[in-house]
C-alpha cells in the first residue's frame, strides 16, 4: 500500500512539475541588431501591391522635425517560408496574414525577448489595409516603445554621474559618458557629444510655471522661451549670433506624458544667423507643479550633411529616462 501511494505522489509531481515548466517556457533572446528595423513578415505579391505600400506608408513614414526626409523604421520583407529560426528572434516584427479574419493582435515576448510581434490579419487585401490604417498609431506606438526601451538599455551599460544635475535641478537623467558638461551656468546645463561632422548636445534648466501658457499660445512662448536661452548660453562663432528656431520652419508641438507629468513636445529647426550652421531639435517642457516650475530638457544636433534620425532617437531616449524629484 505504502509502495502505491508513493508512486502515485510520484505521477501527481511530475505531471504538476511539468505544467509548471511549461507555464514558464524559456524564451531565447532576441537578436541585437539595428535599432529601428522592423522584419515585416509578408508574401511577396502582397509586399509589392497595395498591402506593401500601405505598410510603408506607416512604418517608413518621414519623421517629424527633421529638413530632409527620413524614414521612421526601416523595412526589412521576408515571405513567411523563411521566416523561421533565427529571423524569429528579430526584436520587432510585423506579420501579415491573409485569408484569416479581420483582426490586430499586439504581442509581447512571442519568439524571444525582448520582443513585440503584431499580427495582422484579413480574409481580403481590403481587410488588411483596414487594419493596418485603422490601427496605424498604435502599430508604430508599440515599435518605437521597443526600440527606445532597448536604446535606453544601450545606454545604461557606461552611465553618466549626473550628480551636480541632480543637487542644482533636482532632476535625474540617464546619458551615457560619450557625453560631457560643456556649461554648468546659473541652473542652466549644456551637454556635449563629439561625433565625426559635428556634435550632439543637451541643454537642461527650469522656467517659472506662467513662461508658457496652454493654448493657441503654447508653440510660441515655447520658441520665445528657448530662443531667449540661446541668446544667452548658446553663442555662435560670429559676434552677436546665437541659436534661435529656424523661423521659416513651423515647429510640431503635441502633448505627452514624462515621468508622470504633463508635458509639452516640440520638434523643429535651429539656425545660427549668417553662420550657415543649422539642424533638428527635441524640446519637452514638462509641467513640474511640485516644484512650481517647468523643467525644459532639449537635445539638438549639429551634423551637416549626413543623416540625423538616429541622433535624434537618441536625445529622445535620454530625455524620456528623466526623474524629477
Amino acid at each position: 500500500m505504502k509502495n502505491t501511494f508513493a508512486i502515485l505522489l510520484l505521477v501527481i509531481t511530475l505531471f504538476y512539475g511539468c505544467k509548471d515548466e511549461n507555464a514558464k517556457r524559456i524564451v531565447p533572446k532576441s537578436s541585437g541588431g539595428s535599432l529601428n528595423d522592423i522584419t515585416v513578415v509578408v508574401d511577396n505579391l502582397l509586399w509589392e501591391n497595395n498591402i506593401g505600400e500601405v505598410i510603408r506608408d506607416t512604418l517608413a513614414a518621414p519623421v517629424e522635425g527633421l529638413s530632409v526626409d527620413e524614414a521612421q523604421f526601416r523595412l526589412r520583407q521576408m515571405p513567411p517560408s523563411v521566416f523561421t529560426g533565427f529571423a524569429t528572434k528579430n526584436r520587432t516584427v510585423l506579420k501579415i496574414e491573409k485569408g484569416k479574419p479581420a483582426g490586430t493582435l499586439f504581442l509581447t515576448n512571442k519568439f524571444a525577448k525582448p520582443q513585440t510581434v503584431v499580427v495582422i490579419s484579413g480574409n481580403t487585401n481590403a481587410e488588411i489595409i483596414n487594419q493596418v490604417t485603422s490601427n496605424s498609431a498604435k502599430i508604430v506606438d508599440a515599435f518605437r516603445k521597443e526600440e527606445l526601451k532597448e536604446k535606453q538599455r544601450r545606454i545604461t551599460k557606461s552611465l553618466f554621474n549626473d550628480k551636480d544635475i541632480q543637487k542644482q535641478l533636482g532632476l535625474s537623467l540617464r546619458f551615457p559618458t560619450a557625453y560631457r558638461i560643456a556649461k554648468n551656468e546659473d541652473g542652466f546645463f549644456w551637454l556635449r557629444r563629439d561625433i565625426k561632422t559635428g556634435t550632439v548636445d543637451i541643454m537642461l534648466y527650469e522656467a517659472p510655471l506662467s513662461s508658457i501658457r496652454k493654448g493657441d499660445s503654447t508653440v510660441v512662448d515655447i520658441v520665445r522661451l528657448r530662443d531667449s536661452v540661446g541668446e544667452i548660453h548658446i553663442e555662435g562663432p560670429l559676434e552677436g549670433s546665437y541659436m534661435a528656431t529656424e523661423k521659416a520652419f513651423t515647429p510640431f508641438i503635441s502633448e505627452t506624458i514624462l515621468d508622470n507629468k504633463p508635458a509639452f513636445e516640440t520638434k523643429g529647426l535651429w539656425d545660427v544667423k549668417n553662420a550657415f550652421m543649422s539642424g533638428p531639435f527635441i524640446n519637452y517642457a514638462i509641467e513640474d507643479k511640485v516644484n512650481n516650475r517647468m523643467v525644459i530638457v532639449e537635445g539638438y544636433v549639429f551634423a551637416p550633411s549626413v543623416a540625423k534620425r538616429d541622433y535624434i532617437f537618441e536625445l529622445e531616449a535620454i530625455i524620456k529616462s528623466i526623474t524629477i524629484k
